[in-house]
């Protein structure tokens, strides 16, 4: 038993209901048994049901068109999701020397970081390891912020350079 819209409470004055042979069931409330009880219930029921029908016919043409076109051709130039990136080899070329290319920029900074005075290193330390601020570092040594932001600068220029 089906209904294509909800129907607003005042205006539910009868239902006309189809069985699955087809068969026309009209129930009027407050007769022949047919109480405020049974109408909320079928109420209940077929709302869900058009909540439920409302739902599957929204998704299913968004997620049968995401991954076809009207022709029946693949969508995947169109739907990221289908895009197999593990078995183009052109990708994996790509992402193995960003690897390595990543891999190597670490060694360097690495080497340029052990380059650096113990007082840069652990300013160092303080900034990327202990996430402390420029203002509680500042305050800890007794020095002005733009102090110990003008320290961190002239270490990001010193890096840089050996990176």
């Amino acid at each position: 038993m089906l209904r294509n819209y909800k129907t607003s409470k005042k205006n539910r004055t009868n239902y006309i209901y189809y069985s699955a042979d087809g068969e026309t069931i009209k129930i009027v409330p407050n007769k022949n048994g047919v109480t405020d009880a049974i109408i909320a219930t079928l109420h209940n029921l077929d709302d869900a049901e058009v909540d439920d029908n409302r739902r599957e016919n929204y998704h299913t043409p968004m997620h049968i068109d995401a991954y076809h076109d009207k022709n029946q051709d693949d969508a995947a130039d169109r739907n990221a999701y289908l895009t197999d990136n593990d078995s183009n080899p052109l990708e994996n070329i790509i992402q193995s020397i960003e690897e390595t290319e990543h891999a190597e920029k670490i060694d360097r900074l690495r080497a340029a970081i052990e380059t650096l005075k113990p007082q840069q290193k652990e300013l160092i330390k303080k900034v990327f390891y202990e996430k402390r601020t420029n203002v509680s570092i500042a305050a800890e040594e007794g020095v002005s912020e733009a102090a110990i932001r003008n320290r961190l600068k002239r270490i990001y220029d010193n890096l840089s350079k050996k990176i």
